[in-house]
């Protein structure tokens, strides 16, 4: 997984774009390409961009596509989650932030900020957003309107909310606190964050915070008469204009704005000359209300001034004018660049960029989120396509995941079974597919029925095989099956919906056999918990190893979670930890664990251990102080079948996991079993493993 940092805010107007912005200059410096991504936006009319993302690829020329650079408009975000498509809504976001993530080096993630939404639900939204993509944080809050506590106490329970969520943190930016303040809130927010969390103040700048006369024109809606030139022109506030002129010059101050009806050609007048004047405060603009327009003379001598403001026309009055410019939010834009350039050197002042920089290229995130490993699942399913039979054509559910596979265009597909009762069985599931994407074959009326038989017998004969014997198992869908994988007709094979796994795996233990160098044939599960995804094994196969076959299921089970993109971190599960077990199931884990470090120098391992110790890191920590994998295993092995398949069903019915597989491990080429219970979903997700399982042969 390539380098990424999430900037999440704790509450609306935090003024997170300045952090973005500083980040991304920070990143570039030291990094060739660096993406960028918003996974909310505001909704836009169409055509128009969003301005986040417009203002960082424009100014930093990100060669990013906008429509690239987001997943959902606020909109699409809302419904779809009020519909309770949470799945869909992560699944499409690490989808589009992992086609960004593959095009450059380093991902700068900017998160929502849904100001009419409410804290806890922002909060929220970018929790599970940073989980889910399997980022660390930035987090960063606003100082304004709150004393030192509460902006202190609000920095911590949003710091709390990430790690109970287990999203790493790296860094806390406190903003817009007054500039007197800045060493008082930085201790304030040290006092109860661990030591090695980065901790920045930055003050409050009151001309980031200040609207341009753009953004008042937009949203007053407001057609310019003059001054386009000038519209990024700051505004401190405004002041309206009703009394006469000689008392009116006396309130003008610097950046103001003024709002007054068209008609008043005296305060239009006096306000361009008070601008020009040295013993006046410079204006910002003049908004004129109620759809009055100057008199031609009027605009023919403003028109002919040689220092012009920004003067706008608007057909609201005075009063309604003046409480939507008041409740105006200062964004950033492009095309603003003083205010981009005040952004990064305020940013480059008071962060020390140095220390933050090393804090990002040194983070290393060693887990995974389930949802991010079944996109990477699906991912490497799809870079090199391959052929899976399917023997139980009679069964609903395979058919019904077979529908799901040709749907998503993974993998090439057989099934074994009659041709018209699976196409009767596919209209009265309701099912819509072309059905020359699949191969459907009747083993025995098959063309190659006899050239299978002939190899079985060739192969078995010793065994006391005839051609009569090897003629009636080549009838049965699991051999056929098997011996398309052996004959290379077919990649891999799954099967087991409606057999027993003995029926399922024993002709590949015939005829298929084992690596070399390997003695015993194990099983994995795939568990996909909220948080994390640990490798459970064996859970389906051997019911009492011994401590050489114990150790051979665990390298097994530590090179599969490589080749499925894991860090592997062995526990060798017991009903006691370290040394302090006694008895012979305990010995034989404890032998097992030895075999590995000797076979496997290059593996963490520790055993025997306790679930708890092995998983839990304060429980790991105060038995195995000194252990590298205590309380973060992510490759469980359990001591015998009768532990391993009630824990992985425990595990699976009362915290609702995902369990993918069985997977096989030890086989020259792939055959799984699927679990008699498996639903759609177990024959999807074992078809997608086993394809694979094959390009690794």
């Amino acid at each position: 997984m390539k380098k990424a940092i999430y900037i999440a805010t704790s509450e609306a107007n935090s003024g997170k774009s300045i952090v973005a912005l500083g980040l991304m200059r920070m990143l570039l410096g030291q990094t060739a390409k660096v993406g960028y991504f918003r996974p909310i936006i505001d909704g836009n009319k169409k055509g128009k961009k969003d301005n986040h993302i417009n203002t960082v690829i424009s100014h930093f020329k990100l060669d990013i596509d906008p429509k690239e650079a987001f997943a959902f408009t606020r909109k699409e975000f809302i419904n779809k989650r009020n519909e309770g498509k949470e799945g869909e809504i992560f699944d499409t976001i690490i989808e589009k932030y992992k086609a960004l993530e593959e095009k450059n080096d380093f991902m700068l993630v900017e998160g929502t900020d849904f100001s009419g939404e409410g804290t806890a639900i922002e909060l929220d939204a970018n929790i599970l957003i940073a989980k889910n993509l399997g980022i660390p944080a930035i987090i960063v809050s606003s100082g304004v309107g709150k004393t030192l506590d509460e902006f202190v106490n609000g920095v911590h329970i949003a710091y709390d909310s990430f790690k109970e969520k287990e999203v790493e943190v790296l860094a806390v930016i406190a903003n817009k606190v007054q500039e007197e303040n800045i060493e008082i809130a930085k201790k304030g927010i040290e006092k109860n964050l661990p030591k090695d969390i980065f901790v920045s103040v930055i003050p409050l700048i009151t001309s980031l915070s200040n609207p341009t006369i753009k953004e008042v024109a937009k949203a007053i809606d407001a057609k310019v008469l003059f001054g386009k030139e000038h519209l990024n022109n700051q505004s401190s506030k405004f002041i309206v204009g009703a009394m006469q002129l000689r008392n009116y010059l006396g309130h003008l101050c610097e950046n103001c704005l003024i709002i007054t009806p068209g008609d008043r050609a005296d305060i239009i007048l006096g306000a361009l000359q008070a601008n020009i004047s040295t013993n006046y405060p410079k204006i910002s603009g003049i908004v004129l209300t109620g759809g009055i327009k100057p008199e031609k003379p009027i605009i023919k001598l403003i028109d002919g001034l040689s220092q012009i403001v920004p003067i706008l026309s608007v057909k609201e009055g005075t009063f309604a004018v003046a409480n939507k410019i008041g409740a105006i939010r200062s964004h950033m834009y492009a095309e603003n660049k003083e205010k981009i350039i005040t952004s990064l050197n305020t940013f480059d002042k008071y962060v020390a960029v140095d220390k933050l920089n090393e804090k990002l290229v040194t983070f290393k995130n060693e887990s995974i989120t389930p949802r991010m490993f079944q996109y990477n699942l699906l991912k490497r399913a799809k870079q090199h396509r391959k052929h899976i039979v399917l023997p139980e054509g009679n069964d609903d559910r395979i058919i019904s995941a077979a529908v799901k596979l040709i749907e998503t265009d993974i993998v090439d597909l057989t099934i074994l079974g009659q041709r018209d009762e699976i196409e009767n069985k596919i209209g009265r599931l309701g099912l819509k597919v072309d059905l020359n994407k699949i191969n459907i074959i009747n083993p025995i009326e098959s063309e190659n029925f006899k050239d299978f038989a002939n190899t079985l017998f060739e192969l078995r004969k010793a065994k006391g095989m005839t051609i009569d014997m090897a003629e009636d198992l080549m009838g049965d869908v699991s051999y056929f099956g098997t011996m398309m994988v052996h004959k290379g007709l077919a990649d891999g094979m799954v099967s087991g919906a409606a057999h027993t796994t003995q029926h399922t795996i024993l002709p590949a233990l015939q005829f298929i056999k084992t690596k070399p160098g390997v003695s015993v044939v194990s099983s994995i599960f795939f568990m996909c918990l909220e948080d994390r995804v640990s490798v459970f094994g064996d859970c389906a196969i051997n019911p009492n190893p011994n401590s050489e076959q114990l150790a051979e299921i665990a390298i097994s089970s530590a090179d599969s979670s490589i080749n499925f993109g894991m860090d592997p971190k062995i526990a060798m599960l017991s009903y006691s930890s370290g040394a302090s077990g006694k008895g012979a199931d305990v010995d034989i884990v404890r032998k097992a664990t030895e075999i590995i470090k000797e076979k496997r120098p290059d593996l963490k391992v520790e055993g025997p251990i306790q679930y708890d110790a092995a998983v839990d890191i304060t429980i790991g920590r105060s038995k195995l102080p000194e252990s590298e994998v205590a309380g973060q295993a992510n490759v469980l092995i359990f001591p015998d079948l009768n532990t391993g398949n009630n824990t992985y069903k425990a595990v699976q019915r009362e915290t609702g996991a995902l369990a993918i597989g069985p997977m096989l491990q030890g086989l020259n080429k792939p055959v799984n079993d699927l679990s008699r219970g498996c639903t759609i979903d177990d024959i999807f997700n074992t078809v997608i493993l086993t394809a694979i399982q094959a390009q690794g042969i």
